[in-house]
């Protein structure tokens, strides 16, 4: 039964009308931050300095009025300065580094493909919500699979051989020499590329279910120059054949399983001697109540959409969640047989575990 407005208190009503507008201002301009990234403004802007809107209109061959308003909604929402003195624009360098500088480990804005695959995907989400029924990740809207890549792939550049694998006991030595590297559910390629050109010497074999990612990965490996070192292999995580690996990684894609202690096991069976496991998932607390916050629940409205409809395609279906939390991770991998587990490293997004036989 819905209160009455006179039981309502008044503040706390103002409060969350507000926070529903602001959450509405986002979802609408996050439209506008696809468009700004797709028609080459941000990079206009960063080239640019100070620059009026007809000025940016011509230098990206655009049309002044729409130009003119997208520039308001950026100005409106914090993302553009505006100089009313002179007229002009500036997207301050901070900015840029996040929108657009495809180099920098900050880079994120092609990563609002993957919400506007949400979007595309909504129906489909909710039929799944009515019947039960699972999800594939091959069955999402393309715009999916390469949204992925650009939002994990910011991550990987700035922590993957800089941090993550340094934390691990011995494996930066053994990949320095030349070993060999395992990446279950690479997708585009993104991270087994990143430690490729970290490590020369070693070879490495990325593996996913999904073809078309896979096709797009052994095209990323010739763009960067790596493909005789690298072979992407359509598999699933516990079908794949090859062993004797030093290194084995699921980076963020162990909560996506159906079974995931049975890809645990799968995956301890394929070390070397000696190997180890890296498990990179989104990072999450074991308490729901402390899991709060836009981090948290970006991750939970991924795994909602995403996440754990895929799990339930799958055989045995777990649905993990992204938002799983470390003790349910451990678990997962000592389920799968593996004796020592340990938190190695973690950043605000990402929850980094060393796993040993």
């Amino acid at each position: 039964m819905t209160p009455k407005t006179a039981e309502l208190n008044p503040a706390k009503l103002e409060a969350f009308v507000g926070q529903a507008v602001t959450d509405m201002a986002a979802a609408m301009s996050g439209v506008l931050i696809n468009l700004g990234h797709k028609l080459g403004l941000y990079r206009a802007l960063a080239e640019s300095g100070s620059i009026g809107a007809r000025d940016l209109a011509e230098k990206t061959g655009l049309r002044e009025r729409y130009v003119k308003e997208w520039l308001h909604n950026h100005v409106a929402g914090g993302y553009v300065e505006y100089s009313p003195t002179t007229d002009s624009y500036v997207l301050p360098p901070e900015h840029a580094a996040v929108l657009a500088d495809p180099e920098s480990p900050f880079y994120l804005v092609p990563a609002f493909e993957l919400v506007a695959s949400m979007w595309l995907d909504e129906e489909k989400v909710a039929d799944a919500f009515r019947k039960g029924r699972g999800f594939a990740w091959h069955e999402h809207h393309h715009r999916l699979f390469h949204g992925t890549e650009a939002f994990f792939r910011t991550g990987y550049k700035a922590n993957l051989t800089t941090s993550w694998i340094p934390a691990l006991e011995g494996v930066e030595e053994k990949l320095k020499a030349g070993g060999q590297v395992l990446d279950i559910g690479c997708g585009h390629g993104a991270s087994t590329i990143v430690m490729a050109k970290a490590y020369p010497n070693s070879t490495f074999v990325g593996v996913d279910y999904h073809p078309e990612s896979i096709a797009v990965a052994r095209q990323r490996a010739d763009e960067a120059g790596v493909a005789d070192r690298v072979t992407f292999e359509v598999a699933s995580a516990k079908d794949f054949t090859a062993t004797g690996f030093d290194l084995i990684c699921f980076f963020d894609c162990l909560h996506d399983m159906g079974d995931p202690s049975g890809a645990a096991a799968r995956a301890r069976k394929a070390l070397a001697k000696g190997g180890t496991v890296l498990l990179v998932e989104p990072f999450a607390n074991d308490s729901i109540a402390e899991n709060k916050g836009p981090v948290a629940r970006m991750y939970y409205a991924a795994s909602t959409t995403l996440c754990v409809p895929n799990s339930l395609s799958q055989e045995v279906g777990t649905g993990l969640g992204a938002q799983a939390g470390e003790a349910r991770l451990r678990e997962i991998l000592m389920t799968g047989g593996f004796g020592s587990v340990r938190r190695a490293a973690s950043t605000p997004v990402n929850l980094i575990l060393e796993a040993r036989i």
